[in-house]
Formats: structure tokens, sequence, C-alpha cells
């Protein structure tokens, strides 16, 4: 046997595994024209919900694809997250909520699809977009996001190993799996002419570095209006029923609904309402679109310091269809609900019927879907504050301003954006039911030791100038800066009014003189730079200045984010006064030494091991700063999502069982302007953005979830907080969330249910059919009333039930004094 012949055999071997590892007879082919994602040649219409696995526990990942899938949900779409899996280079990460295997094969056993989101920039107001701090800190690297060698090749090497790691669980669909889209980049488009030139050579060779990982399945780049074949350029935002995307091949694709907002510590808590939401994704299905994807279905936490920034709070909700803590957001869940089920029995319609659009004037159009046996139809009001009756084939249709109505058959109103038909839930937090009051909790202290090599100045790291924060990797929110000035009373700047000013771009400085605390700022929400200045007092010979600057997240967005400053800034100056003239010493030149973290936690944010015997049980101390606190509770009885009421304290991290919940900052008071106190308050018409409905003047969080696979049942659990800033640990308490109130809505003809999540309905505190006022806490009769007693009816149906369902009918209630107004059913009810 010749060398050839056996190296063609060999070659020939490897073509044949390699075909027999991405081939298997289960295999789904998944393509598209442009009208749909197709699926073993179908067309299909794709609904598609957000949820992040590291976002919530492996625990949780059933429970939130079930209700997903039960939500009318296909296909569940996540980002990969690169500083989580390669937080130090070449070290990985895949174990318990990063299992991204582990969370896929979850979605396949649901029976749903999967949308895989590499980027892997992520933005997703993750800690540093999701890049590792050591990518900015490799040598020769000038910009991330654009044609520099180092970074692409750094890049290319997570996107292929995080392919290849899908592979060989043959999880694309390809290869039988639940995968059935990629993204490679991610709103590249927004930022990318910040980088010139060499932005288009970046995209295009992203484009084909994609292509050549030869998943089987199409790839997108959202918000990239020039993304090259054979890239699909997908749309984000708030309303997305006007986009068109740059190739005539390529489906109308939606990858981000946005279904509420994010909050900020400072920032108010924003809201949108199910009526809005849902008029947004039946207008662009209306419009011609057939892939649509909920951001966030469940936002869920950020846990340890995932949290981007800067200012982006622990709690990542995103007033989602699915609640933080995986309860369902109602009404939103189940109006949503409804619409999904009215458009999956249209799909055959709306992915191969022929298309017509008539403007009927008045902001009133018509939306036409027609195949051979069956048609379709969509009636939209875009006006913001004028309902109609549209005279359509005929017939009269109801269409309140900013709605659109669905007719499957053209005749028949299936679903109208506005007209919610689905109780809404008042969740209600409860005291521990294991140890009921805060101060059952038993606490015990101590101080953070500040290292003898703080107080001396011996760093980590030296160098001549101030240096950003981001040199530390990301190994801690706190970097020490630490220098030594030697002063005589001939100085200049000697006299008995000096000052310290720093000038920072951190988000926190604290300050100390040879070894005592001067003072602490922080920035405000938004504005990230700002001048630290206090008054010291220092003595002839050398003097010790120690900075501690604290982030609150790393940049996540924006055109070159990643080398927006982070830290002491400078300049760093002594301020002298003589003879009322002042006189300025800058010492940002000296030679500074660096140290990372805090004594008591290691790179990884884990707590360190402390001996018992320096946590002091006597004369807990308040409003404390740089403060351990420890307690030990029991778990609450029953199933219900846990949170960590922290009222009282000031800023820090806490820890349960030693796994980090986050961050917590609930002396940071939300800003008290432009407020909306609930949903109620709340108008729906008219376009929305993260300004307009919002709640505000209360700690931008005073929550925080600790989930259940965190607890241990039946036996003590340990709770740690750090306190930054200083607080009262005695008002601290563990509560359970549940449904406290239920308000049911029907129009008529339409059923009524009402439920309290397993619980009994106690009450029914009011209940009317007719043009009822107000929502769910606020409801008021209007003109138009019931003539049975309402109240009296649905007490006697649902008192002592977990669920009852009632129909808006006429028969049952009657009415009177309606001259043609629009009438619903509602009941108010107590768990």
């Amino acid at each position: 046997m010749t060398c050839l012949t056996f190296t063609a055999i060999i070659i020939t071997f490897f073509w044949l595994s390699l075909l027999l590892l991405t081939t298997t007879t289960d295999a789904t082919k998944v393509s598209h024209d442009g009208r749909a994602i197709t699926i073993d040649g179908q067309r299909r219409l794709i609904i598609s919900g957000s949820i992040h696995y590291p976002r919530s526990t492996t625990k949780m990942w059933p429970d939130l694809i079930k209700k997903a899938k039960d939500g009318g949900i296909d296909a569940i779409e996540t980002y990969v997250f690169w500083n989580a899996h390669e937080p130090f280079r070449r070290q990985y990460d895949f174990s318990g909520n990063l299992d991204l295997i582990r969370f896929i094969k979850t979605i396949q056993d649901h029976g749903l699809y999967a949308v895989l989101r590499i980027g892997p920039y992520v933005c997703a107001e993750w800690n540093y977009g999701g890049f590792p701090l050591w990518l900015h800190n490799m040598q020769g690297i000038d910009f991330l996001r654009t044609a520099d060698t180092v970074y692409m090749n750094e890049m290319q090497n997570f996107t292929a190993m995080i392919v290849d790691m899908v592979k060989q669980e043959k999880l694309f669909a390809s290869q039988g799996g639940p995968i059935i889209l990629a993204q490679v980049e991610n709103e590249y488009g927004n930022v990318m002419t910040s980088y010139g030139d060499a932005a288009k050579a970046y995209v295009d060779w992203c484009s084909r570095m994609a292509d050549s990982l030869n998943i089987g399945v199409p790839w997108i780049m959202c918000q990239q209006g020039d993304a090259p074949q054979p890239m699909i350029d997908t749309c984000n935002g708030f309303y997305c029923d006007q986009f068109t995307p740059n190739n005539a091949n390529s489906p109308k694709m939606w990858t981000e609904n946005w279904t509420g907002w994010y909050k900020t510590w400072g920032g108010s808590d924003p809201m949108r309402t199910a009526e809005d939401l849902a008029y947004a994704a039946a207008r662009f299905f209306q419009l011609g679109g057939t892939f649509q994807n909920y951001y966030m279905y469940h936002g869920g936490t950020n846990f340890g310091r995932t949290a981007g920034g800067p200012y982006i709070t622990t709690t990542y909700d995103y007033d989602a269809p699915l609640n933080e803590y995986g309860n369902l957001n109602q009404p939103k869940y189940g109006h949503l609900k409804e619409l999904h089920a009215i458009l999956h029995s249209m799909e055959k319609l709306l992915t191969h019927g022929d298309v017509s659009h008539q403007d009927m004037g008045n902001s009133i159009s018509v939306t036409v879907y027609k195949t051979s046996d069956e048609s379709g139809c969509f009636l939209s009001n875009t006006n913001t504050t004028a309902d109609a009756m549209v005279n359509f084939q005929g017939a009269l249709y109801d269409v309140p301003a900013w709605s659109v109505s669905i007719l499957p058959d053209c005749k028949n109103e299936a679903y109208n954006t506005a007209k919610v038909n689905t109780e809404t839930w008042v969740m209600e937090k409860k005291a521990n039911e294991a140890e009921h009051e805060p101060a059952d909790l038993k606490w015990v202290w101590r101080p953070e030791i500040i290292d003898d090599t703080v107080i001396r100045g011996d760093g980590e790291k030296t160098a001549s100038k101030l240096m950003d924060q981001k040199v530390v990797n990301d190994v801690s929110d706190y970097l020490w800066y630490m220098t030594s000035l030697n002063l005589d009373e001939n100085d200049p700047i000697w006299s008995e009014d000096m000052r310290l000013r720093v000038n920072c771009t951190g988000q926190v400085l604290h300050a100390y003189v040879n070894g005592e605390y001067v003072g602490k700022q922080h920035a405000k929400f938004g504005i990230y730079n700002y001048v630290f200045e206090k008054k010291i007092q220092l003595k002839p010979g050398p003097n010790q200045i120690t900075l501690l600057s604290a982030t609150v997240g790393f940049q996540h967005y924006g055109a070159k984010f990643d080398v927006v400053a982070n830290g002491v800034s400078g300049p760093v100056e002594i301020i002298g006064k003589k003879d009322n003239i002042r006189v300025i010493k800058d010492i940002s030149s000296q030679k500074w030494s660096y140290k990372a973290g805090l004594t008591s936690i290691d790179r990884n944010n884990k707590l360190l091991e402390v001996d018992s015997s320096e946590w002091k049980a006597q004369e807990l101390p308040t409003q404390r700063k740089m403060t351990w606190y420890k307690t030990t509770f029991k778990a609450p009885i029953g199933r219900d999502p846990v949170a960590l009421d922290l009222e009282g304290l000031g800023k820090g991290h806490a820890w349960v069982n030693g796994m980090s919940i986050g961050r917590y900052w609930p002396s940071n008071i939300a800003k008290d302007s432009n407020c909306t106190d609930n949903k109620a308050a709340c108008d729906y018409r008219g376009t929305y953005d993260n300004y307009k409905c919002v709640k505000c003047g209360k700690p931008s969080q005073r929550w925080y979830h600790v989930p259940r696979s965190f607890l241990v049942d039946g036996e003590m659990n340990e709770l740690v907080l750090f306190e930054e800033f200083g607080g009262n640990p005695s008002m601290v308490n563990l509560q359970t969330v549940r449904v406290g109130r239920t308000c049911g809505s029907a129009y008529e003809n339409k059923t009524m249910e009402i439920s309290c999540q397993g619980r009994t309905i106690t009450d029914v505190v009011f209940a009317s059919f007719g043009d009822v006022r107000g929502r769910c806490g606020s409801f008021a009769k209007g003109a138009c009333q019931e003539k049975n007693d309402a109240l009296h009816i649905i007490k006697k149906e649902c008192v002592g039930k977990e669920k009852c369902v009632i129909r808006a009918d006429e028969g049952v209630f009657g009415s009177k004094d309606c001259q043609g107004l629009r009438k619903r059913l509602v009941a108010e009810a107590v768990c």
C-alpha cells in the first residue's frame, strides 16, 4: 500500500466520520425564503421568548420553559455569555447555571426550538457586554468589535468552541437537535460608524467566519442593515412593524420585542402594559412578520457581579410575562397567550396567503391574508385617542384606539389587543412563616480588615500613573489606589486648610489618609464623572493616601464602550491655601500601588473561610461602613418563591449559603419625577418608551431573589452581608412572594377566570358587569350597570374555590342604561 493510497483512505474515513457526526435520520432542514423560516420545507410562524440560563437556576429551568410553552412559545432564545464561561483566558466554566448544554437539552426535552445568540458580544445589560476583561488587557489589542487581529482571533476561538460543544451533543437542528437559528455579533449596526472603514471589514469577516463553521442552520445579525449574505438582518425595539430586511430573500424577523425595560440604581421602575405589548406584536404579524422573540420572556436575576452598567440593578425582571421569581406576570402572560393561539391558528394564512392592505382613513387600516380556501383579517386603529367603529364587509367592528382586532375568518373578532380578558394578579410579600419577625434573626458582625498592605501601600502592581480599574481583570468590584506623599512645613501646599481632590470615573470612591477614613462619594445615575473633595489632615514626613474605587458594573453598551474609563481617572490633587491663595499639588504621576478586592472574598466572588472567633455577637453596630454581618434562618415554609427584604441597609453584597445573590443598594432612592403609581394609571395608548410608565420615589430595589435551590429545607441557612456604606441589619427579613389579590376581566361573551395560584379565594370585594371604569385595585361602576347583583353571583360561584370561571353574559347579569357602550365583567378577589 502506497503512502498516497493510505492517506486517501484516512481522508475518506475522516469525511465519512464527519458525515455521520453531523447527519442523523432525525435531522431537520432549516432554511428560509423571503416570507418565513422554513423547517423541513414548510414555512413556519415562530413565536420565541428570551430566557437567559445564568439569570435563573438549573432547578428553575424546567418550570420556566414549561410555562413558556404553555403560554404559546415555540422557541427559547438565549445569549451565550463569554465572560461567564471564560473568566480567565483558557479557563472555562460551564458548571451550575452556566451549563449551556444542559439548558439547551432542557429546551429540547419540552419539545421547543432554541435560538442560540452566540455573539459573543451580547450587551444584555450584562457586565462589560459579555466580554471578559482579560481581552481588554491583552497585549497589542486596540479596540474590541473591530477588525483587530488579536480581538478577532479570540472571538473566533470562543465562537468556534461553543459551536463545537453544541455539535458534539448534536444539538443543531441539522443534527436532530432543537437549535434552528444562531446569531453572530449583536446590534453592531447601531455603533459601527464610530469604527470607520474597519467596521465593514469586521462585519464581512464575522459573516465569513460564522458561515465557515457549517452549523447547518441559518445565521442572523440583528440591527445590521448591511448584513452580508447569508446572514439574515433582523430588528430589535419596542415596535418593528415597519421594519424591512436588507435582502428580499430574508424573512421579516423581530429578535427583540422589548416586554419592558431594565432597572438602574437611582432610576425609576419601568412598566409596559399588556395592551401595548400585544398591539406591537399584532401589528408586526399584520404587516408580514413571521418570527418574533420577546425580550425578555423571563428576565431573572443578575446574580453575583454579572450586572452591567454602570448601575444596572440585581433584579432583571424586565416586566416580562414571567416575573423575576418565575411566577406568571398577569395579565401580560395570559393576554399574550391568547394572541399566540390566534396567530398559530392562522399560520398557513400568514406564511402562504396573498396579502392586501387597505387604508380606510382616520388611522384605520385593514390587512387581508387569503388563500384559495380561507382568509384572515387584521383591523388596526393607530389613533392614540379615538376609538372607531369600523365598517368592514358590511359589518361593524369596535376597534379601540391603539389596538388591533384579529378576525381569523374575516368575520368574527377573536381577539383585540386592547380588550384584556385575562385576570390581573397583585403579588404580595409575606413574612417568613418559619421566623416571623426581623428580631428573630440573631446577628454577629466583624469589621472588614483593612489589610496592612493597604495601610502601608504595598500592593500587587505598581505604576507611576493612575490605572483604569479594568486592569484587574474583573476579579472584584474593588480596587485600592495607594501612594505616599512626603511633606514638610516648608512645602508650598502646607497649610492648616488642606484638601484632597480626586477626579473619578468609577461609581463609588472611599478615601483614607494615614489609615483614617476621610469620606465617600458616589456618582449619580447617568453622570459617572464626578469630583470628590474633602478636608484632610497631613503631617510632616510621609503620608499614606489610599483610595478605594468601587465599580457597580462596567459599561456594557455603546460605541467603543470597552475603553470607557472606570476608576480614579485623575488628576488626584492636594490643595493648600496660604494668604487666601490656593496652591495645588498634582500627585497623579507619583508611584501608585494597586491591590484588588477585599480580604474575605476570592477572585471568583466566593466567601473565604473566617475563623468563628473573629465574629462578634455583642453590641451589634449600625450605620457602620465596611462591616460584615452574618445570621442564620430557617427556610420559609412552602414552595412559594423567596425574597430577601434588605430595607434599612446601605450598599453592599449578599450571600446565602455561600452563593451570591448579587449587589444590593436599597439606600439608593429612585428619582421622583414623571411617576406612575401603578399600571392602572398608565395609559397604554400611544408610542411607548422606558420613560412613559414608571414607578419611582422608592428604593430602586428593596427585595432580592433567593432561589429555593439555594436553601436547605428544615435546617439552618446562612446569610452573610458585606455592608459598604452603613446600614441597620436588624430590619432585614425573608418573605415569600405569592398572589395576594386577583382581578378577573372579560368583555361581553368572553369567559372570565379568577384564580389564586393554587390557594383558595377567600372573598370577592368588587364585581360589576357594564362599562366598568379603572383597573385592578381601583375599579368603579360606570353609567352602564348589571341588573342582577354581580357581586352576589360571583361570591357564590367563587369563594372557597381555587379557581372559578364565569361567562360575561347578559343572560346571567342583565344590563341597564348601556346604549351601545362596551361592556365587560370584572371582579376583584382576595386570596
